[in-house]
């Protein structure tokens, strides 16, 4: 290994040379406390930024072992230390002079969700440390200022990693706190599946946020409370006794009027897979860590799905139990987005009325009569919520504002009245079942007495309208649906064994491109970072590479994935260490619905 004088007296040979002399410094260098590694070059001041990392041995780093030996805190401060150096370098970023990118120093920008990231590696062994960053080499011109760069290399990177990556310059308090509730995440995650729950809100979050670009808390915001029917005291390790709203397992339904924060809590449940950090608003909210917003996503494809729990005997004489379209519709999107789910494990699902295909959600009872069911290839998502629990153990929140059907289906009705949570469950079923009394006879004559119906009825379809008046009533389920089958065995794509170099462009959270396809990822709602699509894209590349075969299904390929993540941490998805890229850890969930995102997917 080369010392960090050899890299300065480099510096000063190349100096003023073209800038692909740069290259000539890839390698690594011990600094006084670490290990500095010149990853990739860039070609170019004006392309992307050059990779380095940071190495600092575990006695040296001198980090307490249990900040680190534990997976939960391990991320914790991972994530801390990332945040930590991120203000570092803001402050000397782009200090140095040049053209392009030069003088640009960062690391990951951490949101207020607390991800594991390629970012900041610690070993739980050893306490070795690992910091990956991206800097902008200096250039006049194409030309290359050795000067500059020396600044960034021996003064300003080396007070960046003395500031943020020492156990003793830190704020131990600070290290521990965090350790501290990532282990109170943790032990809220472990209790709910033994308090019967699916998901806790905390007494005192702030669940709205700043606005709809930023998801930080919203100052002068009402502070959640839970109702008393609802509300569930733990005794946290570290927090000691915290109470709040426990959401059980089963039918959930969370009503109200618009802007009374209905989606607001939602979407709160919906993030609540993920650790927050401290000062979020939302640390105590913990949900299901395998539950799945589910919604209608128009346009979509889809690949072999067996749907024929919702859809059945279409017209068109098309297969449902293995489904395909290159441009799924609200309802037949809907449903595979369910099976999907299904097939990647989920606990719970997450439904917004407002995102949701409307014939997939609910037939009305006229609408029944009217159109006889034999008519409608669709099983309404009412006539299975229940089975999916009862049979499948899967428990199901509905966000309705405008269908009072599911007050029928529902375990628990939730009530919020400008963002205070009330328990309205026996008031709703007693006001259903005096509703459902009173407008049976009116409904059952309905089709008798409406104007212009009647003859209609009573010369084609007489048969069919008796039939009809004996269809379920609100509340009731379609016949047992059969398991959906899993079975979809992917195979490799041509163009990826030729062993020819893959491209790949992140799109933010909304999508990856990978050589000339983009795979679709924004209605992904639980995606909170880019460099989880990141990580997804480098999912896809893997198993293109090494898991497709045409004999493992996607559960066992995913299985594989989560093996090789596991193993390697995100780095296991890369070639070599040298082209390791800015990820970030996306749950199982997410892996399978960008494989079923994406189009050259070979079933």
């Amino acid at each position: 290994m080369q010392s960090s004088a050899d890299l300065k007296n480099l510096l000063d040979r190349i100096d003023h040379r073209g800038y692909p002399a740069y290259k000539d410094t890839k390698g690594e260098y011990q600094f006084p406390g670490y290990v500095l590694s010149i990853d990739h070059v860039q070609g170019d001041p004006f392309a992307a930024p050059s990779k380095l990392s940071i190495h600092v041995k575990g006695k040296t780093a001198a980090f307490p072992k249990e900040l680190y030996q534990e997976r939960r805190p391990r991320i914790a401060l991972q994530d801390g230390l990332t945040r930590l150096f991120g203000r570092q370098a803001e402050q000397v970023s782009f200090k140095v002079r040049g053209s392009g990118q030069s003088g640009l120093i960062s690391v990951s920008r951490c949101g207020q969700e607390i991800l594991e990231r390629t970012a900041c590696a610690i070993d739980p062994k050893s306490g070795d440390l690992i910091l990956r960053l991206e800097v902008g080499f200096p250039a006049n011109g194409r030309t290359i200022n050795s000067r500059e760069m020396e600044k960034i290399l021996f003064e300003f990177l080396p007070g960046c990693v003395k500031n943020s990556l020492f156990y003793s310059n830190l704020d131990a308090g600070r290290l521990r706190a965090a350790a501290d509730l990532a282990e109170d995440q943790q032990y809220i995650r472990e209790q709910l599946p033994k308090l019967g729950l699916c998901a806790f809100v905390a007494n005192g979050s702030i669940l709205p946020r700043e606005s709809g670009v930023s998801s930080r808390p919203m100052k002068n915001s009402v502070p959640f409370q839970s109702p008393k029917e609802l509300e569930v005291v733990l005794t946290l390790p570290h927090k000691g006794k915290l109470a709040g709203m426990g959401i059980r397992k089963g039918v959930s339904l969370i009503v109200g009027g618009g802007y009374h924060g209905k989606s607001t809590l939602l979407k709160a449940l919906e993030l609540g897979v993920y650790d927050h950090i401290a000062g979020d608003g939302r640390e105590y909210v913990i949900t299901d860590e395998t539950a799945v917003k589910i919604r209608a996503e128009d346009g979509r494809s889809i690949k072999k799905t067996d749907i024929s729990m919702f859809i059945n005997d279409l017209p068109n004489g098309k297969d449902t139990v293995e489904f395909r379209t290159e441009d799924a519709s609200g309802s037949t999107s809907q449903a595979a987005n369910v099976i999907e789910a299904m097939e990647a494990g989920t606990s719970l699902l997450l439904i917004d009325e407002d995102t949701s295909a409307t014939n997939f959600m609910i037939r009305d009872e006229l609408m029944q009569r009217v159109i006889h069911r034999d008519m409608e290839p669709i099983t309404p998502f009412i006539d299975r919520i229940r089975e999916l629990y009862e049979r499948f153990g899967i428990s199901t929140v509905v966000v309705a504002g405008s269908s009072g059907s599911y007050f029928y289906a529902a375990d628990c009705i939730i009530q919020m009245d400008r963002y205070v949570p009330r328990d309205i469950t026996e008031y709703a079923k007693r006001e259903a079942a005096r509703f459902q009394e009173a407008a049976g006879p009116q409904e059952a004559a309905r089709p008798q007495e409406a104007a212009g119906f009647r003859e209609t009825a009573r010369s084609q379809e007489d048969a069919k309208t008796q039939e009809a008046a004996k269809l379920p009533r609100a509340g009731e389920t379609a016949p047992q649906a059969h398991m959906p089958r899993f079975d979809r065995c992917p195979s490799p794509s041509k163009e990826f064994l030729g062993g020819e170099r893959v491209k790949m462009k992140i799109m933010g959270r909304d999508g990856v491109m990978i050589n000339r396809e983009t795979i679709d990822l924004r209605y992904l709602e639980q995606l909170s970072d880019s460099e989880q699509t990141a990580a997804l894209g480098a999912c896809v590349q893997y198993a293109e590479k090494h898991l497709f075969d045409g004999k493992r299904d996607l559960r066992q390929t995913v299985e594989e994935l989560e093996k090789v993540i596991e193993k390697g941490t995100l780095a296991g998805l890369c070639e070599s260490r040298f082209t390791i890229g800015a990820f970030a850890r996306p749950r199982k969930q997410e892996i399978f619905f960008c494989f079923n995102r994406y189009r050259s997917l070979k079933l």
